[in-house]
C-alpha cells in the first residue's frame, strides 16, 4: 500500500463525526502508508500533552487500541508515535506509561500478509520491548534518564555510592534492550523502520552519556569503597565496557545510514591498566597477595581513567548542543516564513488589521452610526399625550390621538419597539362618563365613548352609578371607584 487504506479514510471519517480531535490526529498519524508519521500530527499531539484539559489516558489507551491492528505498518506507526510523545511530549504522558501495570504485549505479533511483514514483526517485537522497559525505568527512578541534567554537577556525577550502585544497573538493563534492536544498514528500507532507528539512534546516545557519567562517579569512588560494593562496582565496569562495543556497533550503523559524522558522539574508552587496578584493589581487601602499587601510580591510572571517559561526556555535550541549536534554527525559519506570509496578506488587503482589530466588522456589514434609542425617554412627539392627561384631569372634552408601539421587540415582558408609530387606522379617544358613573343629563356631555387599544380589542362597559357631580373632581373619583368595586364594594366620600 502507497496511501491511506478505505479504513484509514472511514476511520477519520467516525472520528470526525464524534468530534474526538485527539482519536482522529492518531488515526492520521497511523496510517497504512509506509511512511514514518507526519511531522504535524506529532505536533498537535505533543501540544495535547501540554493541555491541562487533555485526558492523557485516553491518548495512551488510543495508541494502545491502534497497535492491536494487523498490518505491520499501523503498529509500528503506533510505537514510534508513542515513543515520540514519551520524548517530546510533557512528562505526563511518559508518567502515567509508568503507572500502568503493563503497556505493549506484541511478544507474538507476526503479520503474515507479506514478506515485509515477516521481516517487520521482528523489530516491532524488539522495539515494543524497549518501550516497556523504558516505561519501567522510569517507575523505578521516577525520572527519564534521557532527559536527566549531566555534567559536573549533573544527576549521576552527585549520587551517593549506595543509590549509584543500584541505579547504574538500570540503566544497564535499558541500554541492553535498545541494543537488542540490532538492525543492519541493509534492513532500514522503509520510511517506517527509519521513524523508529532515528528515535532509538537520539535515546542511545543520551542514555549512554548518563551511563558514561554514572562510571566516572562510581570510579572516583572506588578506592574508598568496602569490599562488597568493590566487588559490584568491579563488575559493573566490565559490564560497562562490553556496552561500550555494542554502542559503537550501533553508531557505525547510524553513520552508514546518513546521520550527519558531526551528530555521532565519539568514544574514548579507558586505559586497560585501569583494570588491572581495580582487580588488584579488590584482591587486597580479600586479603589476596597482589603486587605492591604505589598510591601514585594507582592515582595517575585512575585519573587517565576519568578524563579519557570525560572525553566522551563532553562529545555527547557537543551532540547536543547541535541539535540544540538545530532545532532553533529550524524555529527561526519556521517564524521567519510565518512573518512573510503575513506581510503578503497585509499588502493584498490592507484592511486586514483594522478587519482583525474590530470584531464588528467581521460582521461583513457596516457599522451603524444612528444613535441609541431610549425607551426611558419622552420623545417629542408624544407632547400631545401629555396634553391629553391634563385635559382629562381638567374634565375637558377633546382628546388628543394617542400612539400605538409596535410589537417588533420585548423588553421586560411588555411589547416596545425603538420608534413610535402611528397605527393605520386611528381612531380618537372619546370617553363617555355617562356609561361610566351613571345617566347623568345635567352633567356635561362628552363627545364620543372610550375606543379599546388596537392591541386588546376588548372595550370597558360602563356600569350604573350615582350621579356624578362635574363641579366636584374629588367627589367624582369617588363615585369612579366605588362603581368600579374597589374597596369591598363599599363606597368611598
Amino acid at each position: 500500500m502507497s496511501g491511506q487504506s478505505i479504513t484509514d479514510r472511514i476511520t477519520a471519517a467516525q472520528h470526525s463525526v464524534t468530534g474526538s480531535a485527539i482519536s482522529k490526529t492518531v488515526c492520521k498519524a497511523t496510517t497504512h502508508e509506509i511512511m514514518g508519521p507526519k511531522k504535524k500530527h506529532l505536533d498537535y499531539l505533543i501540544q495535547c500533552t501540554n493541555e491541562m484539559n487533555v485526558n492523557i489516558p485516553q491518548l495512551a489507551d488510543t495508541l494502545f487500541e491502534r497497535t492491536a491492528n494487523t498490518s505491520w505498518v499501523v503498529v509500528f506507526k503506533s510505537l514510534t508515535t508513542t515513543h515520540h510523545l514519551m520524548v517530546y511530549g510533557n512528562e505526563r504522558f511518559i508518567q502515567y506509561l509508568a503507572s500502568r501495570n503493563t503497556l505493549f504485549n506484541l511478544s507474538n505479533f507476526l503479520d503474515k500478509s507479506g514478506l515485509q511483514g515477516y521481516d517487520m514483526s521482528t523489530f516491532i517485537r524488539r522495539y515494543s520491548r524497549y518501550l516497556n522497559e523504558k516505561a519501567v525505568s522510569y517507575r523505578q527512578v521516577a525520572f527519564d534518564f534521557t532527559k536527566v541534567k549531566r555534567g559536573a554537577d549533573g544527576v549521576m556525577r552527585t549520587v551517593n555510592t549506595e543509590k549509584l550502585l543500584k541505579t547504574i544497573p538500570i540503566i544497564q538493563n535499558q541500554m541492553d534492550v535498545l541494543l537488542d534492536f540490532n538492525v543492519n544498514a541493509n534492513e532500514l528500507t522503509n520510511g517506517v523502520i527509519n521513524a523508529a532507528f532515528m528515535l532509538l539512534f537520539k535515546d542511545a546516545i543520551r542514555l549512554f552519556a548518563a551511563y558514561n557519567e554514572g562510571i566516572i562517579n562510581l570510579l572516583e569512588k572506588y578506592f574508598d569503597m568496602k569490599k562488597v560494593q568493590c566487588k559490584e562496582g568491579l563488575d559493573i565496569y566490565k559490564k560497562f565496557l562490553t556496552r561500550m562495543t555494542r554502542i559503537s556497533e550501533f553508531l557505525k550503523v547510524a553513520e552508514q545510514v546518513g546521520i550527519d559524522r558531526g551528530d555521532i558522539p565519539d568514544l574514548s574508552q579507558a586505559p586497560s591498566s585501569l583494570l588491572d587496578a581495580l582487580e588488584q584493589h579488590l584482591a587486597s581487601l580479600e586479603g589476596k597477595k597482589v603486587k605492591d602499587s604505589t598510591a601514585a601510580s594507582r592515582a595517575s591510572t585512575l585519573s587517565n581513567a576519568v578524563s579519557s571517559l570525560a572525553n566522551t561526556g563532553i562529545s555527547f555535550t557537543k551532540v547536543d548542543e547541535r541539535e540544540k541549536q538545530a532545532a532553533l534554527e529550524e524555529e527561526q525559519t519556521l517564524l521567519k516564513t510565518l512573518k512573510e506570509q503575513r506581510l503578503k496578506e497585509l499588502q493584498k488587503n490592507p484592511t486586514a488589521a483594522t478587519t482583525d482589530s474590530s470584531p464588528d466588522s467581521t460582521m461583513g456589514g457596516t457599522i451603524n452610526s444612528a444613535p441609541a434609542i431610549d425607551l426611558f425617554s419622552t420623545p417629542s412627539s408624544t407632547n400631545s399625550t401629555s396634553k391629553a392627561a391634563n385635559e382629562l384631569l381638567d374634565l375637558q372634552p377633546a382628546f388628543q390621538q394617542p400612539l400605538t408601539l409596535s410589537t417588533s421587540n420585548t423588553w421586560g415582558g411588555f411589547t416596545a419597539s425603538p420608534t413610535l408609530q402611528q397605527p393605520q387606522n386611528p381612531r380618537g379617544l372619546n370617553v363617555d362618563f355617562e356609561s361610566v358613573f351613571g345617566n347623568n343629563t345635567n352633567a356635561n356631555n362628552l363627545d364620543s365613548t372610550v375606543a379599546s387599544s388596537p392591541n386588546q380589542g376588548t372595550t370597558l362597559n360602563g356600569q350604573q352609578a350615582h350621579k356624578l357631580v362635574s363641579s366636584d373632581l374629588d367627589s367624582s373619583l369617588a363615585n369612579l371607584v366605588g362603581n368600579l368595586g374597589i374597596g369591598n364594594g363599599t363606597s368611598k366620600k
